[in-house]
């Protein structure tokens, strides 16, 4: 089953009409039955966050804030303060992917118990891809499942993993690996909160943006390749045409059962093995997944003919962001086909590879060998 492969601003929202342009805030809808939830797009929101809480139905709920220690000095004062008096309890974990792991799920659900939280609480995730992670698991397993509210802040987390419902924490064995679909009740994107990223952390976050591009709308590489990588001025419509790709997918195979979410693997199942080749936060995901796309770029044109004019221009994008292109000598092989060997898009012992058959045009493929993976991987080596 095919998506249509190209998606306009139509699909979700016209930016060219007034009534849009006039708006502080644009909205996506995930459309997920009872699961479903808006995603809400605009400059300064970060502000009015009890207010949106407030609009979609959600002040009932004493709400915990979970952020690491970086995000959390930056932009909890922020968030906190639009709650007035009444105070949200902040707790947070340190920066990096170390802190997406079980144990640290166990400290913030006993710390929240501590502070008094139950059933009728509410998380916020305030941060990026670890963070809303971290924050859903537990969310998903406190009092056997609350409400949460994702407010992402970096690219990465507002074009992709904020929304979907995909949480979880990583094992030594891989990343992922445990979790469970536990969909937000709102996610709140700033633009404003990137202003603090670091340059590597706000270059990693358009491999995603990429990838969207790549395997449902042409049109938008050339939008990518407008964007200053050196500013942080990235627009609302840019990101919310992100999100509309990622909430079609989404509602159309939930839980990644019909190989039409799996399109968003494209580039990760080699990128996965590479960053779990690595100690957690030596490679950022983004610079990984970069990595993961060149190689799937190349069994594109092995196996689903796509043309190398087509390659190239992706690679161009992900250069115009200053992501890595080259494997370090230091990553072996085997150790990458090792961590492949655990990956879940693996189905029966089969490899589930994306490829791309032109820009737009993606179809998952059982018909990568290992060796084919390991010819890959050694091309990113020239």
């Amino acid at each position: 089953m095919q998506l249509t492969p190209k998606i306009s601003h139509s699909f979700f929202l016209d930016v060219s009409s007034p009534e849009i342009k006039s708006s502080p805030m644009l909205t996506v809808h995930v459309a997920l039955a009872d699961r479903s939830y808006p995603v809400v797009v605009g400059s300064g929101l970060l502000s009015e966050t009890a207010k949106l809480l407030s609009d979609y139905g959600l002040s009932g709920f004493r709400p915990a804030v979970i952020s690491d220690e970086t995000v959390a000095a930056h932009h909890a004062e922020t968030l906190l303060a639009s709650f007035g008096e009444n105070r949200p309890t902040l707790h947070t974990v340190p920066a990096g992917e170390a802190s997406k792991s079980l144990s640290y799920a166990e400290n913030l659900c006993r710390e929240m118990i501590r502070a008094g939280h139950d059933r009728r609480s509410l998380i916020i995730a305030l941060g990026g891809g670890v963070v809303g992670d971290l924050a859903g698991f537990v969310a998903s397993i406190f009092y056997r499942g609350i409400p949460f509210v994702q407010i992402p802040t970096t690219i990465v987390s507002q074009v992709d993993s904020s929304v979907g419902g995909k949480t979880g924490v990583n094992v030594a064995e891989g990343k992922n690996l445990l979790g469970a679909f536990h969909q937000p009740k709102l996610v709140i994107v700033d633009p404003q909160t990137l202003a603090t990223l670091p340059p590597r952390e706000f270059h990693e976050g358009f491999a995603e943006a990429i990838k969207h591009a790549a395997i449902r709308d042409a049109a938008l590489l050339a939008e990518l390749m407008a964007i200053d990588p050196e500013t942080r001025d990235v627009p609302a419509d840019l990101l919310a045409r992100n999100i509309a790709i990622k909430a079609r997918i989404v509602e159309a195979d939930e839980y990644e059962s019909k190989d039409i979410r799996a399109l968003l693997n494209f580039g990760h199942t080699i990128g996965h093995g590479i960053e779990a080749s690595l100690p957690y936060g030596q490679m950022l995901h983004g610079e990984a997944i970069a990595l993961g796309i060149r190689a799937a770029l190349f069994l594109s044109g092995k196996h689903s003919a796509l043309p190398a004019a087509a390659s190239e221009k992706i690679l161009a994008a992900l250069r115009h962001f200053h992501l890595p292109l080259t494997l370090p000598a230091s990553i072996p092989t085997a150790t990458i086909m090792e961590k492949l060997a655990r990956d879940k898009k693996f189905k029966s012992g089969r490899i589930r590879f994306v490829t791309l058959s032109e820009i737009g045009h993606a179809q998952v493929i059982e018909t990568i060998t290992p060796t084919d993976l390991e010819t890959a991987i050694e091309h990113l080596r020239s």
